[in-house]
């Protein structure tokens, strides 16, 4: 019996699946959280053989020591895992403090979490990417900007999705962000890529090859969501377009991914830009080396007839996956923001597509500002039913 830790079992709260269906796989499945154990889901319990609680998972001295008290107890680690971005480096480094082999240790960890290096394994993939500066003074800031022109995108070089990402215009932007940036934070500055995000999301084996392929489609910047406070719309895609689908395999191979679940972004350009492409061309943004967020998983399992959480499972237990997929479709994600007043009402959403609805609540605080406050999550055999209902689920009456 394999013995896999599960970090942060709790949060999001749709992981807990993830654990059912590694117990289901015969896992010896060990959480470790910071929940009180009478807190968590009945569902989550139910998974977990063991849950050890820690004050902080950000106290790197106590998880250390939850996980060599684990193998005190259970013996050798085969797994840890979170599936999550924020604890990705925490992750690398307690499988290389244990000697656990099967994933990211801390030398692999620049080439996945820092954007600037994330250019170099593109580029060997033959992906173009945008030009950039890592940010030192405000004076190279102006010579870059007097190569890539107004607007440019400012974020921190090692960054959780669109935290502290500045859209930058004009001058004055530009000495505010250099004014207000985080202190001590490494920011790299990009040119600004006129495209929409269409995302490569799989499973991959320990071969380097996939054994579930999807993606999903963000028409609005996920910056200026959060910068703008606005709703928040995408979709996983009926079917993998094979421009997506080949870049996303050319990026497994060269960043060398293994026995993960990644989330691939990159950008579809909406116009011709030059030294990336011509308009529909897919070139890079970034690697994330964990599922898609949110209830993404979820949303997968929905568009393609299938278990995710399952075929994670089967890729740590067996290499390779036992799950079926089924029927196509669209899935839509809507989220609204709290405070606009909106033409339809929650009932009315729910009576004109309360056939297509998959799931409807609140949005959990801690993802609110990338993806709203209420969701309406739905299905859709065609492009132009899905168009419809952003169209009528969205207007607002201000």
């Amino acid at each position: 019996m394999k013995n896999v830790i599960f970090i942060s079992p709790n949060f999001p709260t749709n992981y807990w699946q993830f654990c059912r269906e590694l117990k289901n796989n015969g896992m010896n499945v060990l959480g470790i959280g910071d929940q009180p154990y009478d807190e968590l889901s009945q569902e989550l319990r139910d998974s977990l053989n063991e849950y050890f609680k820690v004050s902080s998972l950000e106290n790197e001295d106590e998880v250390y020591r939850a996980v060599a008290f684990l193998i005190y107890k259970h013996g050798r680690i085969d797994w840890l895992e979170s599936n999550n971005e924020y604890w990705l480096e925490h992750d690398a480094k307690l499988r290389t403090d244990f000697h656990i082999t099967s994933g990211f240790q801390v030398s692999d960890i620049p080439r996945v979490k820092f954007k600037s290096k994330m250019k170099e394994y593109y580029e060997k993939a033959g992906i173009p990417t945008a030009r950039y500066y890592l940010v030192e003074t405000l004076e190279g800031c102006q010579e870059f900007i007097a190569k890539v022109g107004y607007p440019v995108v400012a974020k921190p070089d090692n960054g959780v999705g669109a935290s502290d990402t500045w859209k930058i215009e004009n001058e004055g932007q530009l000495e505010h962000f250099y004014e207000h940036r985080m202190p001590g934070v490494q920011y790299i500055m990009e040119e600004f890529i006129h495209a929409e995000v269409n995302s490569y999301d799989a499973i991959i084996d320990s071969q380097g090859n996939p054994i579930f392929e999807t993606g999903n489609v963000t028409p609005f910047s996920v910056m200026d969501i959060v910068n703008n406070n606005d709703n928040s719309i995408y979709y996983i895609v009926k079917d993998l377009p094979e421009d997506t689908r080949s870049r996303g395999r050319a990026t497994v191979k060269s960043f060398g991914v293994k026995s993960r679940f990644v989330h691939f972004e990159f950008f579809r350009l909406t116009e011709d830009q030059e030294g990336m492409g011509k308009k529909g061309d897919v070139v890079a943004l970034e690697v994330n080396m964990r599922p898609c967020g949110g209830f993404s998983p979820d949303m997968m399992n929905y568009a393609n007839s299938t278990n995710v959480y399952k075929i994670w499972a089967d890729m740590i237990a067996f290499d390779k996956s036992t799950q079926p997929t089924g029927q196509h479709s669209f899935c839509a994600f809507a989220g609204r923001r709290d405070g606009k007043r909106f033409v339809m009402k929650h009932e009315d959403v729910i009576e004109k597509y309360g056939k297509n609805m998959k799931m409807v609540g609140r949005i959990p605080d801690a993802l609110s500002g990338a993806m709203a406050n209420e969701m309406f999550v739905a299905c859709f055999d065609t492009q132009e039913e899905l168009d419809s209902f952003y169209q009528n689920i969205l207007a607002s009456e201000d």
